[in-house]
């Protein structure tokens, strides 16, 4: 019995060294319990055998930078910037995009309403955005308060009715048919020259004689472009003149809001 007990002793011992040969050890950036201070990697690197292995993680996290030597993370201060952005997530859309807004679009569908002679393109109107819009009525709205009228209730209100009546007559008169959003996102668009008379009144005066000749002209102009792009989408050519009447009460309605 005692000459196999050291005997048992000596196999483990072997045994076990030549396991540890096959043990993977990993860096840890945890304090030592036994020190109480984190562990260098100097120490580390000669407490375990030569052949051990450190993997480093690939992949990085918002906010961290990709992995380094040693197998730590560096992280980084994030600003409010990136709460507009992607955040370091690869294939993640700016914010605004995912939103719906984009600022490139609404230059363009602004500019074709300020040039009422430009030919429109039929698919200026395949991303649909609300955008624009929104801010348009907003504007209007804090151009006629600046003036001594508050009128945020009565713009929203006749944009929400008018939309829905146009929405009906456009897909009675068109078989290729129109949704809400896209004719919503169109009057809202050309609604661009009332928003600049809206802010002539802050300055001078519209109800008189020159009030009456320019806010005539600014329903002239919201109405040609109007119809412009809805008969360019839906492909009425032949048609502007019927679609040009709705659309025109529809933009007299805001005219007297801003001239009364």
């Amino acid at each position: 019995m005692t000459h196999l007990f050291p005997q048992n002793n000596y196999n483990f011992d072997q045994q076990g060294a030549q396991n540890s040969e096959n043990l993977q050890f990993y860096q840890s950036q945890y304090p030592d319990p036994a020190v109480g201070n984190y562990a260098s990697n100097t120490q580390r690197q000669n407490s375990f055998p030569s052949n051990t292995m450190s993997p480093a993680p690939e992949y990085g996290y918002a906010g961290y930078n990709s992995a380094i030597p040693g197998g730590q993370m560096n992280p980084q201060p994030i600003s409010w910037l990136s709460a507009f952005g992607t955040g370091g997530l690869e294939g993640e859309p700016p914010l605004l995009e995912e939103l719906g807004i984009n600022f490139s679009h609404i230059k363009s569908k602004s500019f074709t309403v300020l040039n009422p002679l430009r030919p429109v393109d039929r698919n200026i109107m395949d991303d649909t955005d609300l955008a624009g819009p929104l801010v348009f009525c907003l504007a209007l709205g804090t151009f006629l308060l600046l003036s001594g009228k508050q009128h945020f209730g009565y713009i929203y209100g006749v944009a929400v009715v008018g939309c829905t009546v146009l929405y009906l007559i456009l897909n009675l008169m068109s078989p290729q048919g129109i949704d809400v959003p896209k004719t919503a996102s169109v009057l809202g668009y050309c609604m661009l020259p009332l928003v600049v008379l809206s802010s002539l009144s802050t300055l001078f005066v519209l109800n008189g004689g020159l009030g009456y000749i320019l806010s005539l002209l600014a329903i002239v102009w919201c109405t040609y472009s109007s119809s412009g792009f809805f008969t360019a989408v839906l492909g009425m050519d032949d048609q502007r003149f019927l679609v040009a009447y709705p659309v025109g009460l529809f933009y007299g309605c805001f005219a007297l809001m801003t001239v009364f």
